[in-house]
């Protein structure tokens, strides 16, 4: 449907469009002759990039900046008040999220912060866009920002990946209703690899050379929309595809095998996991 969407032109929407994959994805959509809407905290980042993708757009082109706290309802509805006032939603990337620690049963105020932001962050733009996006019966094409910490949810920060694994779950049935509804609006779960952005600038000030960079991952990104995949794993310099296929198959496994949680990381399974990856088979 991305194909469809562009061609009948209009405003791509982007949350978190103040630095990183949602800053570049505002960038390529504007080279793409869409207008822009850039959704996210108030200050000079987001300023800086409203004037960085205006040059970038056609000119004429709609690029506007609005203050966005998406886990704020009322703001993200009246984000979509101003975007529907300036035109027609072509594109909705539901994109901003923050990461911060947690443990299962310590870090109460982080586990709020990070549900609120990465997992209603998603809920409000779906709610707040999505009806007059199908009253509209127009192409148009949703992206949900989610993690591959969401899909193979590794030991270390398990409010994170309960973020994460809610905007996979999310996506899958907003997906679904919109095919049973018969709505032109297709959905695409973005799942960025390691990629060297604002997230992770504090602890990796140069690019990692495992890492690939927002604009490599939100080209391969735009790559597989164009070609209708739901599911877009990005991979990087470190995991390719089929690295990441194995470790998904590999935790599927243990629900189907009813090994113990998150077996992959369990020492009773370490040499088992070793010899899976280095078959190559996916189980």
């Amino acid at each position: 449907m991305f194909k469809e969407a562009l061609e009948l032109g209009g405003l791509a929407v982007v949350t978190g469009a103040a630095s990183g994959v949602g800053k570049v994805a505002a960038l390529r959509f504007a080279q793409r002759g869409l207008g822009v809407v850039l959704a996210d905290l108030p200050g000079a980042r987001l300023d800086a990039a409203v004037d960085e993708v205006r040059s970038a757009a056609s000119e004429g082109a709609t690029v506007i900046g609005v203050p966005t706290d998406v886990s704020n309802e009322s703001q993200v509805n009246a984000l979509a008040d101003k975007a529907f006032a300036a035109g027609d939603v072509a594109v909705l990337m539901n994109n901003a999220g923050i990461e911060i620690p947690s443990s299962s049963w310590g870090e109460m105020e982080n586990w709020k912060k990070l549900l609120s932001v990465n997992l209603f962050g998603v809920i409000y733009g779906v709610h707040a866009f999505l009806p007059r996006m199908v009253e509209a019966n127009r192409p148009a094409v949703v992206i949900n920002t989610g993690s591959k910490q969401g899909i193979t949810t590794p030991p270390g920060n398990p409010a994170y990946n309960t973020t994460k694994a809610g905007v996979k779950v999310i996506s899958e049935q907003l997906s679904h209703e919109l095919r049973e509804a018969n709505a032109p609006i297709s959905v695409h779960l973005f799942v960025p690899g390691f990629t060297h952005t604002g997230i992770n600038m504090a602890q990796y000030p140069e690019k990692p050379a495992d890492a690939w960079t927002s604009e490599q991952t939100v080209d391969y990104f735009l790559e597989r929309m164009a070609e209708g995949d739901f599911y877009i794993l990005c991979p990087d310099n470190a995991v390719d595809s089929k690295t990441d296929n194995l470790r998904v198959s590999w935790a599927a496994g243990d629900i189907i095998g009813n090994r113990p949680a998150l077996s992959r990381w369990h020492p009773d399974y370490a040499e088992q996991f070793t010899s899976y990856q280095k078959a190559g088979k996916i189980s």
